[in-house]
C-alpha cells in the first residue's frame, strides 16, 4: 500500500494528463470522419481518431473534477476557509477574468485563418447565429475554470449546513460510510454512474455520440453536465475524507478497466466511429444508451485513476513538471491547435503526418511559452501557487557537510 506522498503523485499526474488529454482532444477534431463538427475541416479525416475523441471525451473532465474535488478538500484544510476562498480567487477567478476576452480574440482570430485558409477570404463580421437561449455566453474551452467556482461555492454552502445541522456528526459518519463502501465496491461505479444516465436519458436533443454535453457556451449549465460534474467533484471532496479507499482503486483497477473497454467497445459498435450529429429519439435505446455511457464514463475514471496509483506513485521530475505545466497549456492551447490545424489543412499529407506535426508543433510552443514566461514569472505564481527560481540556490557549505 502506498504512502500518502505516493498517493499523491499518481493522483497529480492524474490531474495533468487529463489536461494534456484536452490538448490531443481537440487536436483530433479537424480530422474527424463523417459530417464537419468544428472550425476546421481536413480532407484527411481517420476513423481511428474519432475513436480517439468518443474515448477521451468519456472520462477527461470527470476524472479532471473528481480529483480537483480531492485536492479542493486537501486545499481547504490546509488553508483554512478564507485561505481556501483567496486561494481559488487567485487561481481560478482571476485567470478565468483576466484570460476569457484575451483567449476569446484570440480563438476568433484563429478562426479567421482557418477561413481564409479555406475560402482565400478573411471574414470581417462573424456569420449570423440563430436566437440564443437564456444565459447564452461564449466560455469557450475556459468553460471548466467557471464550473469549478460554482462547484467551490455549492460545497462550501453545504458544507457549512450540513455542519449546523449535524452538530454530532452522525450524519457525516453515515455520509463517509457510504463514500467508502461505493468507493471500495468492485462496481462501485454502478451508484455514481445513476444520476447521469438518468439526466442523460430524459435530456432533450441528447447526441448520444458526444456523451455529456459540454457546458461551454451557456452560464447555465445543462442538467447532464450540472449532474455528473458535481457527482465527480463532490465524491473527490469526500474520498480525502477517507483516503485509504483510494487502496480499492488502486487494487481494481483491471475490474473497471476491462468494464469500460467492454461498455466502450459495445457502445462504438452501435454508434460507430464518426459523429452523429442527430438526437437520439426517446425510447428504451436511448435509455440502453445512456446507461451504458454513464456507467463507461466512471468505470475510465476508476481505471485510469487506479492505473496511476498502481503504476506512477513514485516521484518523478518529468511527471512533475507536466503536472505544473498543464494548467498553462490547457488555457492557451485552443487557438494555437486551430491555428495549426488550418495550416497543415492546405498540404497533401496523409492525417498521421499532419495530426503528429499539430501535436509536435504546438506542444513545443506551449511548453516553451511555459519555460520561458509563465513558471519563473508571477504568472506561476498565480497559476501554480508559487514561482520557481530560474536556477536552484546552492546548498549552503554547512548543509553540505551534514549531508555528508
Amino acid at each position: 500500500m502506498p504512502d500518502g506522498s505516493e498517493r499523491l503523485h499518481g493522483l497529480d499526474a492524474v490531474r495533468g494528463y487529463a489536461l494534456m488529454l484536452g490538448v490531443v482532444f481537440h487536436a483530433t477534431m479537424s480530422f474527424l470522419p463523417g459530417p464537419s463538427v468544428w472550425l476546421v475541416t481536413d480532407v484527411a479525416r481517420s476513423p481511428l481518431l474519432g475513436g480517439v475523441f468518443f474515448v477521451s471525451h468519456m472520462f477527461r473532465m470527470t476524472t479532471f473534477f473528481l480529483i480537483a474535488g480531492f485536492f479542493a478538500h486537501m486545499s481547504f484544510h490546509r488553508l483554512g476557509a478564507r485561505g481556501f476562498v483567496m486561494d481559488r480567487l487567485k487561481r481560478i477567478a482571476l485567470p478565468l477574468v483576466v484570460g476569457w476576452p484575451i483567449l476569446l480574440f484570440a480563438i476568433l482570430l484563429a478562426g479567421g485563418y482557418a477561413v481564409y485558409v479555406a475560402t482565400g477570404v478573411f471574414p470581417t463580421k462573424p456569420p449570423p447565429s440563430p436566437p440564443q437561449p437564456p444565459g447564452a455566453f461564449p466560455l469557450t474551452h475556459l468553460w471548466f475554470l467557471y464550473a469549478l467556482l460554482w462547484l467551490y461555492a455549492a460545497v462550501l454552502v453545504l458544507r457549512a449546513g450540513l455542519a449546523r445541522a449535524d452538530r454530532a456528526g452522525k450524519l457525516r459518519a453515515g455520509v463517509d460510510a457510504i463514500v467508502g463502501a461505493v468507493a471500495r465496491h468492485p462496481l462501485g461505479a454502478l451508484a455514481l454512474a445513476a444520476p447521469a444516465a438518468v439526466a442523460l436519458a430524459l435530456f432533450p436533443g441528447w447526441l448520444a455520440w458526444f456523451g455529456v454535453p459540454t457546458p461551454d457556451s451557456n452560464l447555465i449549465p445543462n442538467p447532464p453536465a450540472a449532474i455528473q460534474f458535481f457527482a465527480a467533484f463532490a465524491f473527490g471532496w469526500l474520498v480525502h475524507r477517507q483516503v485509504g479507499a483510494l487502496e480499492a482503486w488502486r487494487r481494481h483497477w483491471p475490474v473497471n478497466l476491462a468494464l469500460a473497454v467492454a461498455l466502450t467497445g459495445g457502445l462504438l459498435a452501435v454508434l460507430g466511429l464518426a459523429p452523429v450529429v442527430t438526437p437520439q429519439p426517446p425510447g428504451a435505446a436511448k435509455w440502453a444508451l445512456a446507461a451504458a455511457y454513464a456507467l463507461a464514463s466512471w468505470a475510465w475514471t476508476f481505471a485510469v485513476i487506479g492505473l496511476a496509483l498502481r503504476f506512477l506513485s513514485g516521484h518523478s521530475p518529468m511527471r512533475r513538471y507536466i503536472a505544473d505545466s498543464s494548467y498553462w497549456i490547457y488555457l492557451i492551447h485552443l487557438p494555437l491547435v486551430i491555428v495549426l490545424q488550418a495550416w497543415v489543412s492546405r498540404f497533401d499529407w496523409p492525417w498521421e503526418a499532419k495530426f503528429v506535426t499539430v501535436l509536435a508543433i504546438g506542444f513545443a510552443i506551449m511548453f516553451a511559452s511555459y519555460e520561458l514566461l509563465v513558471r519563473h514569472t508571477f504568472v506561476g505564481g498565480v497559476l501554480n501557487g508559487r514561482r520557481r527560481p530560474w536556477r536552484t540556490p546552492k546548498a549552503e557549505p554547512s548543509r553540505l557537510e551534514a549531508a555528508r
